[in-house]
């Protein structure tokens, strides 16, 4: 199986046990978040080799989240922790369908305080890919150049790179610097995966395959767009498909399912799959995480996953 290097921050979540808005709600359950924590948990739990790049508060919460991502079989080599600043942490509504509402407290968190001397123990023998989002570069001027380094050096040994832009406009100044910082790391990726409207924004172009197009002149090799319960559209190497998406039985909560979609459109591809076959698996891991209340707690194993797609 292939080793995986990525970076985020992972946050105590705590979600709403009762429907409503979070300001009328008591009491909570809590899980771990974090967009490159769902990837990396989906990615291990199909046996690929996941080490996750993270700063967390010397705190209860972080401490309890180092755990939570060492049981879920992630490398925390790089995990450190800071007594100066504290874990991320995000509170979530409970839907009955829809997007929930989601509150952040992670201005000046621990993982905002990344940046080069973060990975100066890093050690790049073996790893086959490098998974990014759009989210850390938000965290801080620090970590922004902290992703830019971690590109630069996986261009520099031949690592594969793919990219999420998971836009997160709450984090950015404003949004023209989160649409042309966001942009420039996309360009410089082997695989973007953007949500159509992510794509739409980010391009300034319309329809799938004028988004794609200009990827591709940028130098990205494949580019599959998520298309939500209407599956996806890839473009890579002259061909282009459409995937449909999978029947949901109920969808308790769509957060998460961009994550999953991700690792499984990755792990496909780093298996050798057909692309048509890396992207259903994409789109399968992706329905079976809105059908779960958690953040990552609905992402399959291989006996899993194969059952849902025969299913």
């Amino acid at each position: 199986m292939a080793k995986v290097l990525t970076i985020g921050e992972p946050m105590a979540l705590f979600v709403a046990r009762q429907q409503g808005s979070l300001e009328e709600a008591e009491q909570f359950e809590r899980y771990v978040a974090g967009a490159e924590v769902n990837f990396s948990i989906g990615m291990a739990r199909l046996g690929h080799q996941m080490t996750y790049i993270s700063q967390l508060g010397d705190d209860p919460f972080g401490r309890s989240i180092a755990r939570f991502l060492k049981k879920s079989g992630l490398d925390t080599t790089y995990v450190t922790f800071s007594g100066d600043n504290f874990t991320g942490m995000q509170w979530k509504q409970k839907v009955e369908k829809g997007d929930p509402e989601v509150y952040s407290l992670r201005r000046n968190s621990a993982a905002s305080r990344m940046g080069l001397h973060t990975i100066d123990r890093l050690d790049w023998e073996g790893f086959d890919h490098l998974h990014l989002t759009g989210i850390p570069p938000a965290l801080s001027d620090s970590c922004r150049e902290l992703v830019y380094e971690l590109m630069a050096e996986a261009r520099a040994r031949g690592v594969q790179i793919s990219f999420d832009p998971n836009l997160r406009p709450g984090l950015w100044p404003d949004k023209d610097e989160m649409l042309r910082v966001v942009q420039d790391l996309a360009c410089r990726a082997d695989i973007v995966l953007p949500g159509i409207e992510e794509g739409a924004l980010l391009t300034r172009a319309e329809g799938e395959q004028s988004v794609a197009d200009i990827y591709h002149a940028a130098g990205v090799k494949t580019v599959v767009i998520k298309l939500g319960a209407r599956g996806a559209y890839t473009s890579s190497k002259g061909q282009q498909f459409y995937t449909e998406g999978f029947q949901v039985e109920r969808v308790m909560d769509t957060v998460g399912a961009g994550d999953g979609f991700a690792a499984g459109v990755v792990s496909g591809m780093l298996e050798g799959l057909p692309l048509e076959e890396a992207v259903r698996r994409g789109a399968a891991i992706g329905a079976l995480a809105v059908m779960s209340p958690g953040d990552n707690d609905g992402l399959p194993d291989r006996a899993g996953l194969e059952a849902f797609m025969t299913r």
